[in-house]
Order: structure tokens, then sequence, then C-alpha cells
């Protein structure tokens, strides 16, 4: 007869000494889940493997033996651990040894024929199938433990096959906790086994983790006790604040933050997914925050960007200048009111001129301000970016200005073209039934409502051309702003620490069954 025998990958640089692991008569097989090591005691194995049987549920026992022959004076150990199966009685009987300096392993299973027949035996062929413990525990291929009544059948059919061999792993657990930090009398082999001393560092800093998380939760919750306050009611406060790209993303990394370094654990694995990517990507923020930061801070970039500022500003404002300046004559050869142009053009050029005035009294500040917004970027590189974000709304005030005047007095004439269109009609807007109704005007209401509605028409190209001219500009501003926040967006949102999940080990993105959440 032919039995399976499957071995953990990871024991197969271990030690020599017993096989610990669960036969499964319906598919006659033995899962192997660790080795015991030498030096021990046979009842310290046995009370060990009675606490796993009784946490877990499973029928655990020593199945057999495990020769690994590195060394010539180990050749002889396979005579001593033949022995064995007199003190762990079990029938079948696994025999796997591994011949020093070979790739080559011995397998064989030996099967008592009964206590009234001393000394016979027979010995069936062993098929050894390799598995890894670690993927079979994270991927949640086994079937589930506890399920509704309404898939117990299922659940019969479902553990034929594999799935008894991965219940039999993912319900072993226990075994592998037992000395994940702490030998004890008793020294195993298994997927835990091989990062003991990770292992101890993880539990030490998840020892560090709870004041750490506690602490940053007291500071948090003053922060959010401070921006709570009252006095941050007081107009225009709220208005300026809803307005700034800054406090929208601080009060974004508030909430991750508090999110993040919460004291109670997750609910769900999507939760906990949720937590590691947000820490993950508040990680690469302040690392390329740090990043911007000492680029700023060499070689006196920052009085550069001053430096430069200025020039800069005078060249968009002389080229506005120009461009209004055109708009004041025959733009692409359009006739335009002269009158109604000029006084526009002139009231343009008049901002044009506040605006440059500010920029030149602001002049001694801009690389004073701008050292404070590099110093900024320690808080993340989304909040240097919202901070700049917000600065190239304050330079283009003007021209936010611009688009509004325009807007509105291109709105205006529209709403007085199609309330005169009514008129010609014998038509008005009802405004307490929301609807048009018929009205009858006399010949004064009429002629009146002639001259407006052929003013208004006259007017409507010259108001229209710079409504469109102002839009434009102030659509170029918008793309910019909204290609800065959409990369704060990215910053915020990606899932980067799922994503490298998916590259490096993917099975640790498989979700759990429904049963088992």
């Amino acid at each position: 007869m032919v039995l399976k025998a499957f071995f953990p990958t990871c024991c197969t640089s271990a030690d020599s000494g017993l096989l610990v692991g669960r036969w499964v008569p319906e598919q006659n097989s033995a899962v192997v889940l660790a080795v015991v090591h030498f030096p021990f005691i046979p009842i310290q194995v046995k009370e060990l493997l009675a606490q796993v049987q009784q946490a877990s549920q499973v029928g655990l026992a020593v199945v057999g033996t495990w020769c690994h022959r590195q060394q010539e004076s180990e050749e002889s150990l396979g005579h001593f651990l033949e022995g064995l199966g007199t003190i762990f009685s079990h029938n079948p009987w696994l025999q796997l040894c591994r011949e020093r300096g070979s790739k080559f392993w011995s397998c064989k299973a030996t099967h008592h024929q009964g206590p009234g027949i001393a000394g016979v035996s027979r010995e069936d062929h062993v098929i050894l199938i390799f598995y890894d413990q670690r993927k079979v525990l994270l991927s949640y291929l086994h079937p589930p433990t506890i399920l509704p009544d309404g898939q117990a059948r299922d659940a019969t059919a479902s553990s034929e096959g594999l799935a008894a061999i991965f219940d039999t792993v993912s319900r072993s657990e226990v075994l592998f906790c037992k000395d994940q930090f702490d030998e004890g009398p008793v020294r195993l082999s298994h997927w835990q086994s091989e990062g003991v001393e990770a292992s101890i560092f993880m539990e030490l800093a998840k020892q560090a983790s709870g004041p750490v998380c506690l602490l940053v939760t007291c500071l948090l919750s003053l922060v959010s006790a401070a921006s709570a306050c009252r006095l941050w009611k007081l107009w225009p406060l709220p208005f300026i604040a809803s307005k700034l790209s800054t406090c929208e993303q601080l009060h974004h990394r508030l909430e991750h933050l508090t999110l993040v370094f919460s004291t109670q654990k997750a609910q769900s694995p999507a939760q906990l997914m949720r937590k590691a990517n947000m820490l993950v990507s508040m990680l690469l923020d302040v690392a390329l925050g740090l990043t911007l930061l000492s680029w700023l801070h060499s070689n006196n970039r920052i009085g550069q960007l001053a430096d430069a500022l200025i020039p800069m500003a005078d060249h968009v404002a002389e080229e506005l200048q120009h461009l209004l300046q055109w708009l004041m004559g025959a733009p692409a050869g359009l006739k335009m009111n002269r009158a109604l142009d000029q006084v526009l053009g002139r009231f343009f050029l008049y901002h044009i001129h506040l605006w440059i005035s500010y920029i030149h009294l602001m002049s001694p500040f801009i690389e004073r301000i701008l050292w404070h917004v590099g110093l900024s970027a320690c808080l993340g590189l989304t909040v240097a970016l919202s901070i700049l974000s917000d600065i190239l709304a304050l330079l283009t005030f003007h021209i936010y200005c611009f688009y509004v005047y325009g807007a509105r007095l291109y709105c205006l004439k529209i709403c007085g073209l199609s309330s005169l269109w009514r008129l010609f009609r014998g038509k008005k807007w009802n405004v307490l039934r929301q609807r048009v109704d018929s009205c009858s005007y006399d010949l004064d209401q009429l002629f009146i409502g002639t001259l407006l509605f052929t003013i208004l028409v006259f007017l409507l190209p010259t108001t229209a051309l710079y409504y469109l001219v102002f839009t434009l500009l102030r659509l170029l501003v918008v793309t910019v702003q909204g290609l800065i926040h959409l990369l704060v967006d990215l910053i915020n949102s990606l899932p980067l620490y799922s994503l490298g999940l998916r590259l490096c080990r993917p099975y640790r993105l498989a979700d759990k069954p429904s049963a088992l959440q």
C-alpha cells in the first residue's frame, strides 16, 4: 500500500528528532506539523501534545522519526530513532531520512501486525509531499471549523481531499505559538521557529506600541479639543478654513493619526489592511517631505526661489497688461463697443497695478515665508503641496477677481436679455409659482423694453469676450491646482502596503471564508 506524507518545507534542514503530526485515515495520509529535537523527555512530549490537543481539538501524536545525516557521527543515529517506536506507539510508523550531502530521501512506513505477533511487520511505500505551512495558514485555504446548519452537508463533502490537510494545519496553530518566544522544555522546528529572534523583536515592538499609542492618542485628543474651541468658530475663521487646502489636509492627517494610533484592535482583516495602508502612506509622505526639505535648504535654493519670484510676478503682470491692451483695441478684428471696452480695460488694469504693488510690498518677507513653507515639509509632502496650492491661490487672486467680475457682468446681461425676450412674447416670470405666465404690456413698457434689449444685445459681445478670456485664465490656474490636489490625494489614498503584499506575498491578501469572519 502507498501512503502520503505531507512534510513542511521549513523542516527539511532541521536536526534529527521525532515527527509530530496527525494521521488522516480517510485519506491514508500523515500530516507532519513539527519536529521535536533532542534532548527531550518522552513524558514532556506527551504532555505538550495533550495540551495542544485539548486547545485545538486535533488528535496530534508522534507519527514517526526524522533523521538528518549532516555529519559522519550521526550515521548511527538512525538505529536509535528506530527504537523510539516502542515508546511512542503509532501505526503506521514513518521513518524519514535525508542522506548526508545528497538531495535524496529515504522514506518508509512500518506497520506492526499486532501485539500477539512479535517482530512481524510490513513496510509500505511513502509518497513525500512538501507544503509551506506559512502560506497554508495565511491563505485561508482550509474549510471553516464551525458552519451554519444549512451548510453541514457541504462541509462533509468539502472536507475530502486536500481540505482535510489544510484544516489540520490551520487548527494546529496553537502548536506553532507554543515556543514562539520561549523554547521551553521541548524544542520544536516549524515555520515559526525560523524567525524566533525576529518574533521576539516584534513582540517587544508590540509591547512598546501600547504606551506609544496611548501617548499619541492623548496628544491627538488635546489637539482635537483645541481645534474644537469656540474661538475657531467665529466668523470669518470657518469660512477661511473651508477655503484653505492646508487646513483640509491637516484635518485629514489628524483623522489618519487617530485611526492608526488607536488602542482598539482591528475588528476585521480589511480594517487592519486599511490601518497598514494609512501608516505606510504617512511614512512615505514624511520621507518625501524630509527629502524636499533637505533639497530646499541645500545650496541656498530658498533664496534663489525668492529672488526669482518677483521678476516672475512682474513678467506675469506685464503679459496681462499686454492682453488687456489687446482687448481694448480690436481683438481678432472684432468690432467692440469702444466706451464699454475702455471702461472694463482701465478697471482691470487698475487691479493689476494694485496686485503688483501688493507683491512688491511683500517682497522683503518672501524669503522668510518660503523658509517656513519649506520647514512645513517635515509634516509631510502633502502638507507642503497644500501650502503651495494656497500660495498659488493667493498669487493669482487678481485673476480670480477678474473672472468673478466678468462672470457677474455676463450673467446680469444674459438674465436681462432673457427677461426682455419674454417681454416681446407677452410673457413674464411668476416668482410665486416659479413658472412663466402670460402678461399684457402697454406701449410704453414695450418701447422701453425694446430700447434696453437693443442696448444689451450690442454690449453683449464685449462682455462675452472679456468673460471668455478671464474664464480661460481661471481654468489654467484651476488646472494647476487640480494637479497638485491630485498628487496629494494619490499620496493619501494609494494602498502601498497592499501593493507591496501583492508583489511580495500575494497569499496574505486572501480573505477569510464568510463563516470564519
